[in-house]
Parts: C-alpha cells; sequence; structure tokens
C-alpha cells in the first residue's frame, strides 16, 4: 500500500512558476509510474503528465508541454512537476497518481491505484 502526499500548490499570478511536490511512502517507489493529474471545479480530472519507473521518459498533455517539466527522485521517493508560465486556465486541484506498472502509464484516470488527497494550484490574471 502507498501513500502519496501532495504539497507546493498556492495562489500565484499569471506568468508564475510553482513546484509541486508528492512524496511517497509505504510501498517500493521505484516499481510505479507516476502520473499528475488536475481537476477544476465542474470537470473531469484531467491527465497532465506522466514519468517512468526510472525518471528515463516523461509524457505530457498539450495543455502544459513546454511549460511543466516533471522529475523524479528514486532515493526520496518523491516525485515534482515543475510548473512555469503558469495561466488562469491551470486552476485546478493537482493530484499525484502511482500504479505499479511499466512504461508511461495511462491517461485515463480510473486505471490509477493509488492517490494523494490533492493540492490546490490558483493561478490569478
Amino acid at each position: 500500500q502507498v501513500q502519496l502526499v501532495e504539497s507546493g500548490g498556492g495562489l500565484v499570478q499569471a506568468g508564475g512558476s510553482l513546484r509541486l511536490s508528492c512524496a511517497a511512502s509505504g510501498g517500493t517507489f521505484s516499481r510505479y509510474v507516476m502520473v499528475w493529474f488536475r481537476q477544476a471545479p465542474g470537470k473531469d480530472r484531467q491527465f497532465v503528465s506522466s514519468i517512468t519507473r526510472s525518471g528515463a521518459y516523461t509524457y505530457y498533455s498539450d495543455s502544459v508541454k513546454g511549460r511543466f517539466t516533471i522529475s523524479r527522485d528514486n532515493a526520496k521517493n518523491t516525485v515534482y512537476l515543475q510548473m512555469n508560465s503558469l495561466k488562469p486556465e491551470d486552476t485546478a486541484v493537482y493530484y499525484c497518481a502511482a500504479k505499479d506498472d511499466y512504461g508511461l502509464g495511462s491517461m485515463n484516470f480510473h486505471e490509477y491505484d493509488y492517490w494523494g488527497q490533492g493540492t490546490q494550484v490558483t493561478v490569478s490574471s
């Protein structure tokens, strides 16, 4: 059983930056594909980015490509999401998720076994 705890959210002006962290415990972190999703009020949970077990490969949604960077430190059991050039439409609760799997995982949030509690990101215009 893996427990995930996100941190790093907050209020930022458009064009600013935030770095989210997701700390894992209770499992073998290096076995898990790690993924970030987000959910804005009244909308479905949306895939943001994923990273392979080793961190060698990453994938981004078109809406964040070129602005966000996912990374992981398996020694620290932590995955990060560096968010630059933030826009008001990035406002959402951001969740990390994990699955014992190979590759870059799925964009379908139903397929993930473990979730954090979420961290709010608000971008003002």
